[in-house]
């Protein structure tokens, strides 16, 4: 029950940090659209990689280079481009904060949540290379209960950004305060997208 816990406050603490996934969970949340396919698809995702850590971390240490990391980069800052210049397209149109939207918006939900969660090369340390190293001398039975506490975090993370959103949206749906959060969303894409390049200069530096 102890490893439980412990994956439990260790994948909290992880999750914390504010990100572009979490952003992108808050804005869906807020204009109550698809938030409980978005929050399944992160806490699902979330699950996966967890469990891909803690049960093949040895086979990815040995396996995962640098190369990787800089190819899933420049795929998340051609996604953020897109994602940015998409909100600036539709910065004067009025955001629709209905539950209701056609099958094409559905779809384009979930290849949003897909790339915000699978592009993100911080995914991939948090959940696959720290839960997994530092899981790596825990018991089997240790390992199970540690990656269940861990994706217990990430399922109440997840769905409680999400739906705390959507109980504030009420108080939201006004155009002028709908421009300041898409501001902040715009903003805060194109730093991280910044910070992502940063990155990869860093690696042609290195070599």
């Amino acid at each position: 029950m102890e490893y439980l816990v412990l994956g439990f406050v260790t994948g909290l603490s992880l999750i914390l940090a504010i990100g572009a996934q979490n952003v992108f969970v808050i804005e869906q949340g807020l204009k109550k659209q698809h938030v409980f396919l978005v929050c399944l698809i992160c806490s699902i995702s979330d699950f996966f990689l967890i469990f891909l850590g803690i049960f093949l971390f040895h086979y990815f240490t040995q396996y995962f280079s640098p190369v990787f990391e800089l190819i899933l980069n420049i795929l998340l800052i051609i996604f953020l481009f897109h994602f940015i210049y998409s909100k600036i397209k539709s910065f004067n149109i009025q955001v629709n904060l209905d539950q209701n939207s056609n099958l094409n918006e559905k779809k384009n939900v979930i290849l949003k949540t897909l790339g915000f969660t699978f592009l993100n090369p911080h995914v991939y340390s948090d959940t696959v290379f720290f839960l997994g190293n530092f899981s790596k001398s825990f018991l089997l039975v240790e390992k199970y209960f540690f990656g269940v506490g861990a994706a217990i975090a990430s399922f109440l993370f997840f769905f409680s950004i999400g739906y705390l959103s959507q109980y504030f949206s009420r108080y939201l749906n006004n155009r002028n305060v709908w421009k300041y959060i898409n501001i902040f969303i715009i903003l805060f894409m194109f730093l991280i997208t910044l910070y992502i390049l940063r990155d990869i200069f860093e690696f042609y530096k290195d070599i």
